[in-house]
């Protein structure tokens, strides 16, 4: 079962949002929520507000375990921006651009999701050999 929710016109700049979706994206309802619950950021109490909002349209439309359901989507995406202008010396002006922004969240009951490996890159780098500055052993070790 698919459910989704958003908020639309958000008062603060999806540049700023964007790494606190990235941090729940793939996590349950009940982890994302207890993450961005201690986050001091502004963006942390939206987006969590719009989880909440999702997790309970699944609830309303007959979901089992609401808190057990993953977070397959977390989008942010740019809104309107407000044009404004600063005074500023000997008669110039600055624009000030006031960015809004549009948060989309998409839970799935976790029964229908099917997991895809991804092959991990870095896995495939050798570790960086590092020589010993003692002259007497030539030995070699290896970090990870």
């Amino acid at each position: 079962m698919q459910t989704q929710a958003s908020h639309r016109f958000a008062d603060v700049t999806p540049r700023k949002m964007r790494p606190l979706a990235q941090l729940v994206r793939g996590k349950t309802v009940d982890e994302a929520v207890q993450l961005l619950r201690f986050l001091p950021n502004r963006g942390a109490r939206l987006i969590e507000g719009v989880i909440l909002s999702a997790r309970g349209n699944a609830i309303d439309q007959g979901a089992r375990e609401a808190d057990d359901m993953i977070l397959v989507d977390c989008r942010i995406d740019c809104g309107p921006t407000f044009k404004r202008i600063m005074p500023r010396a000997r008669g110039t002006a600055f624009a000030i651009l006031r960015r809004l922004a549009h948060i989309s969240v998409v839970i799935v009951d976790a029964d229908d999701i099917e997991v895809k490996e991804k092959p991990n890159k870095r896995s495939r780098k050798v570790a960086p050999v590092v020589k010993t500055a003692d002259a007497a052993t030539t030995a070699e070790t290896t970090t990870v």
